[in-house]
């Protein structure tokens, strides 16, 4: 039985510590504020801090998919050492970067047609990316072979729930996810949205609620919802903010005193998604018994 890697690319938005604690091959996305490019990576908080003060500031961002070939260059590291890869990508409803691991897959096997790459395209985005690629990892601890692990994703994609809301409508409605109109109107009269990713990996809304309190309660509540079958499992609860640790904190309290979990994961979210959803952007992943 072949050894193999589990990677995924920095749009899972783990801290640092996880990276390296796992050992885990990260593909870069990158993104430009005010014309600078950076790379998503692992930022540090004071990082993101200048980055959603520069967005609160009126700063324009932009993102950009992994590449074919920065993919490679991940991939055949790995091949080198002669391990096989499984390999989680970003939503393909959100970016090209799942069919950009796909074609460097290929490539890769043609390189190395000894070896074998598995590319899951995860249909998540966030610590929800994340959520998926820990559960992959405790499954290769559990000495599930790369098949067994991925089909097990492949089973359990649609358990991966998102629950996101947002502090400012604005940057939804410069990335087209809502009408200029429903901006003003929503900023003015203090609504926000609740949101979550689809079955195909889209970022939708589903309720709006008035006033920031409410918004993250709504989130609780909905959880409550989808939670099902899985509400009686012990499991890691994952929340990622941009830069609203406060919030962070309030939600995981809110979440713990109704469903009794205590294994949190809490980060920041990264300038891939940041740069859409902006500063004030809280998120919620848990296992469910629908998305």
């Amino acid at each position: 039985m072949a050894e193999y890697i589990i990677s995924t690319d920095t749009s899972c938005d783990f801290p640092l510590e996880y990276v390296k604690q796992h050992q885990l091959p990260l593909v870069t996305l990158f993104y430009s504020i005010d014309g600078v490019t950076g790379e998503n990576g692992c930022p540090s908080s004071d990082v993101l801090k200048n980055f959603y003060d520069k967005m609160r500031a009126g700063s324009m961002t932009k993102t950009q998919q992994a590449s074919i070939e920065d993919t490679e260059k991940v991939f055949r590291e790995i091949l080198q050492e002669g391990k096989d890869i499984l390999h989680i990508a970003f939503s393909s409803g959100l970016s090209g970067t799942a069919n950009a691991a796909r074609l460097a897959a290929e490539n890769m096997m043609e390189e190395f047609p000894e070896r074998k790459i598995i590319v899951i395209d995860s249909l998540c985005a966030s610590l929800g990316q994340g959520l998926l690629v820990d559960y992959a990892l405790k499954l290769q601890q559990q000495g599930k072979t790369m098949e067994e692990t991925a089909k097990w994703l492949e089973d359990h994609i649609q358990n991966i729930c998102h629950l996101f809301t947002v502090e400012d409508l604005k940057y939804l409605q410069r990335g087209g996810r809502i009408s200029k109109t429903t901006a003003l109107v929503g900023t003015m009269i203090g609504i926000k949205p609740v949101l979550h990713v689809d079955p195909e990996g889209k970022l939708v809304s589903i309720s709006k609620v008035r006033g920031r309190k409410q918004s993250i309660q709504a989130l609780v509540n909905k959880m409550e919802e989808n939670i099902g079958k899985y509400r009686g499992e012990k499991q890691p609860i994952f929340i990622s903010h941009g830069d609203c640790i406060e919030d962070a904190n309030y939600l995981a309290e809110l979440v713990k005193e109704r469903f009794g979990y205590d294994e949190f994961l809490i980060n920041d979210v990264g300038p891939t998604i940041g740069a859409h959803s902006g500063p004030g952007t809280l998120a919620l992943f848990f296992m469910g018994e629908t998305r």
